[in-house]
């Protein structure tokens, strides 16, 4: 059982993964694929851990910037093998595990990079567990100057086309509010 959840910068879309988090588990595993490369980023990276911990909720953090697959495989299979109710694994976020593979395939050919958004989906998809997923919305703004830039807004676009159509529920978040978009989604079968 998946989730999306997109939104916009500071949009709120983590903080309403992370209340859905206790409806779905007594315990969670979360997934940051940020890389700290300055001390702007690490005050960022500490202050989130302390408002979870604050929060109440039981949380183990895994970092891991872009073995996503592999990681989701594994925890599968450990969370079978182990007793009681399966945790709540949510991913923060999927934007930036983009950004880790897009630029360690900058110099390669694009059929790289859309391998993983393949095998991300697919892992996705046979992830036994409640999964909730957070990702940017980014495709809503001017086309970006530069060709990595629109590389990377094409590939965040088709990332999250294929995990919507993977995913049970995706929500929209704005302003802090959030909306389901699998309730309120038309089918050009009702024109």
């Amino acid at each position: 059982m998946a989730f999306l959840i997109t939104g916009g910068a500071r949009s709120g879309k983590s903080l309403f993964a992370e209340r859905c988090a206790p409806r779905l588990a007594d315990r969670g595993i979360y997934v940051a694929t940020s890389t700290i490369g300055d001390d702007e980023m690490e005050e960022r990276v500490d202050r989130h851990r302390r408002q979870r911990e604050a929060a109440g909720f039981r949380w183990e953090t895994i970092e891991e910037p872009k073995q996503l697959v592999q990681l989701l495989d594994e925890l599968a299979r450990n969370i079978e093998a182990a007793e009681g109710n399966p945790p709540v694994v949510l991913v923060d976020c999927l934007t930036l595990w983009l950004t880790n593979h897009l630029l360690a395939y900058e110099h390669e050919p694009i059929e790289k990079l859309e391998r993983e958004i393949d095998d991300l989906a697919e892992a996705v998809a046979k992830y036994p567990h409640p999964l909730l997923l957070v990702t940017n919305e980014v495709g809503s703004g001017i086309v970006p100057a530069y060709p990595l830039g629109r590389t990377f807004r094409d590939a965040a676009g088709r990332m999250n086309r294929k995990l919507a159509e993977t995913c049970e529920r995706t929500y929209l978040v704005v302003s802090g509010i959030p909306v389901d978009l699998s309730r309120i989604a038309a089918s050009p079968d009702e024109l």
